[in-house]
């Protein structure tokens, strides 16, 4: 393709609820998107950086900075005829910021895949017309009380799947609690985010009583550089050790499971540099029969119709984070994504199926790059 235009648009939307996670509170999606005008067609990715750097080293406005002063430039110096296979070659020289990268690539991919006339689902080698959907719970502000009640909300609504943040001092009872009310037939997992100390004896223990309680997995309990503490965990706990920001790419999983450091991984496209760097670790991982999941980032319809595609893989077989729109907006950037029987559809269309509606990008603000 021929790239005429490449802008950044950046809108804010807010979120249906708080979303307290081991790291702070998300009041709305601060949305940074990459339109790539081509001669042949048009594409949208979504960068999913928070907008401090608390998940990662990554956020919003260092992703707005990169990609104007260094991987923009980098990317089109050799000439403007590219492809998205191309984004990883040509920005080989530049360290980290993946998630800056994978929103570079997955607009280059989507208006190559709509001159194909082809769906992303196809190219990806998608297997199913629809995604089992689980939810991700927040910290809420009431406490148990409310964590009751939302996740009754979330299993009325149908979700098949619900996975719960904790962090010190708000793990092992409000969990317990979870287990009281519904008992083993809620499909229960519990998300760290990496806020736990491997050498502090009460950290540990509060791990230790979440793995008394039937989960389905414990997800990213230590910070992303220990893997040997991981290791070491894995091998104690029933419950299965599910890697998350530990997982950079394909190589870091290999090692990552090469030490027994995790028995599932969690899989991010926006976070691990985009769709070919997810389809290297999902197949690393299918290789050693690893099951996988897709794991989301508050993503609007953007980035959610890519994950969407994603967890219709083979071996993405265990249900991912891939909420109804409603879940986090009141208006989704796209057309919404709508949970039925507790699936969600996967599109069909060229590209990723989805693009910004004209009335919410009438309050975003664009920053040309190229053109």
């Amino acid at each position: 393709m021929t790239v005429e235009r490449l802008e950044l648009v950046r809108v804010s939307l807010p979120l249906v609820t708080p979303f307290r996670t081991s790291f702070g509170v998300q009041h709305e999606r601060d949305a940074l998107l990459v339109h790539v005008r081509a001669r042949e067609a048009q594409g949208w990715g979504e960068c999913v950086t928070p907008a401090a750097p608390v998940y990662s080293e990554e956020y919003t406005g260092g992703a707005a900075h990169v990609l104007e002063h260094q991987l923009v430039p980098r990317l089109l110096a050799p000439g403007r005829t590219l492809r998205a296979e191309d984004v990883g070659l040509r920005l080989a020289g530049v360290r980290g910021h993946r998630m800056a990268r994978a929103a570079l690539e997955s607009a280059l991919l989507d208006a190559q895949l709509r001159a194909a006339g082809r769906s992303l689902a196809v190219h990806l080698g998608a297997t199913r017309d629809r995604v089992a959907a689980g939810v991700s719970v927040g910290i809420p502000d009431g406490g148990i009380p409310e964590l009751l009640e939302q996740v009754e909300g979330y299993l009325d609504a149908g979700y098949v799947r619900v996975k719960a943040k904790v962090a010190r001092g708000s793990d092992v009872a409000p969990m317990q609690a979870l287990r009281t009310r519904f008992g083993a037939r809620l499909r229960l997992q519990v998300d760290a985010n990496a806020g736990y100390d491997p050498d502090t004896p009460a950290d540990v223990a509060a791990l230790d009583a979440l793995d008394e309680l039937g989960l389905l997995q414990i997800e990213q309990p230590f910070a992303p550089d220990r893997l040997l503490a991981h290791a070491a965990h894995a091998a104690r706990w029933r419950t299965p050790v599910c890697l998350d920001e530990s997982i950079t790419d394909a190589a870091r999983a290999v090692e990552a499971l090469a030490l027994r450091a995790c028995r599932i991984v969690n899989v991010k496209p926006g976070r691990v540099g985009g769709p070919f760097e997810t389809v290297r670790i999902h197949d690393a991982c299918r290789d050693r029969g690893i099951p996988v999941w897709c794991g989301g980032m508050l993503e609007t319809g953007i980035g959610r119709a890519l994950n969407v595609a994603v967890a219709a893989m083979p071996g993405f077989e265990l249900p991912g984070d891939t909420s109804a729109s409603d879940r986090y907006f009141r208006e989704d950037l796209t057309d919404p994504f709508v949970l039925v029987d507790g699936h969600l559809a996967v599109p069909t269309t060229p590209g990723i199926g989805r693009e910004p509606r004209d009335e919410v990008l009438a309050t975003a603000t664009r920053l040309p790059l190229a053109g």
